[in-house]
């Protein structure tokens, strides 16, 4: 019988919550810490999943892997941390609060060979596993990704929304971009300072390939749409509903033969999904494989750095970026 493995979780908040119960209902890996410094909040969430609670990452001698949930100011340290006593870690997305510290993360992983993972929770959505199998070779990609403002998130859209998909963009392309531009804009006065609402990306592909990518927190209603160009075909994906729909065009003429109005012949097709699990189920799955040993723990670091370097480069378009590395130098 395969032991299971023995997790240490930080951070009981919206997303921490969501990770603790994917992970205690996971029949291959047991919660063994939750830990997060409030002890109210973390008591209450620890107690749901018959976890012990601690205010502060332990030391780590009986815990197999973690998962660090908590603030991103806090990753860094806790990241760090972790490495050096080689444990597998996964974590919420982005890595660090810069790209050095990214970097530096990365780095320790690959030094020691760990299993390192991203909450970049949109690859294991059942309509982009779905889409990746019927893929041949893309060359333009829409996405959309627009939601009301969140009072509890304040800082900016890049980070929160187009960071996700940026990174399908990459892994539907199959190649990192050659180059970057995007136009920021600036409304709510809740947010940050220098915090942005809306983020319009374009990213270049070597050959020729372009994604064009919209985030805001300026929308009344959530929308999650992907749109994947082939020569011959479209593949439409609603992220939200999770499911996926492929067009063909065939031909197109006059409605009556005289130049009025307008009649499209289109094949549609509704692929059975390849899968319908949980995106956080599925993404809990594929750490535990990377912390097994039967996925490839060098290809999974080496995908996560590719859309921290280009929301890095977004981000330089907020006013405050230059003021911010200058005073760094």
């Amino acid at each position: 019988m395969t032991a299971r493995t023995r997790v240490a979780l930080v951070g009981a908040g919206s997303m921490g919550s969501h990770h603790a119960r994917v992970i205690a209902q996971s029949d291959r890996a047991d919660l063994t810490y939750l830990i997060d410094p409030r002890e109210d909040v973390g008591r209450a969430v620890a107690a749901r999943y018959d976890a012990t609670w601690l205010p502060e990452l332990p030391e780590l001698t009986g815990i197999d892997a973690v998962v660090v949930a908590a603030a991103t100011e806090a990753h860094y340290p806790l990241a760090m941390q972790v490495l050096s006593q080689n444990r597998p870690l996964l974590i919420e997305k982005p890595v660090a609060d810069s790209l050095l510290r990214t970097r530096e993360i990365l780095d320790e992983a690959e030094i020691r060979n760990l299993p390192f993972m991203c909450g970049l929770l949109e690859r294991f959505n059942p309509a982009v596993v779905t889409a990746r199998t019927l893929l041949g070779s893309p060359i333009h990609i829409t996405s959309t990704r627009h939601s009301p403002y969140a009072q509890r998130i304040k800082t900016g859209v890049a980070w929160d929304l187009l960071v996700h998909d940026v990174d399908l963009a990459i892994l539907l392309m199959n190649t990192d971009p050659v180059h970057v531009d995007a136009r920021l804009g600036f409304f709510n006065s809740s947010s940050e300072p220098g915090a942005e609402d809306v983020a319009e990306t374009l990213l270049e592909f070597e050959g020729g390939g372009i994604a064009q990518i919209s985030a805001s927190r300026l929308g009344q209603r959530k929308i999650r749409q992907l749109s994947i160009y082939e020569d011959d075909r479209l593949i439409e994906l609603d992220l939200l509903r999770r499911d996926i729909t492929v067009y063909h065009h065939i031909s197109e003429n006059s409605a009556d033969g005289e130049g009025r109005g307008y009649k499209q012949q289109t094949v549609i097709e509704i692929p059975e999904l390849a899968t319908s699990q949980e995106p956080l189920t599925a993404q809990f799955e594929h750490f535990l494989a990377l912390v097994a040993g039967t996925a490839d723990a060098a290809v999974e670091r080496e995908s996560i750095l590719p859309p921290h370097r280009v929301i890095e480069e977004v981000i330089s378009r907020r006013p405050d970026s230059h003021l911010a590395t200058a005073a760094a130098h």
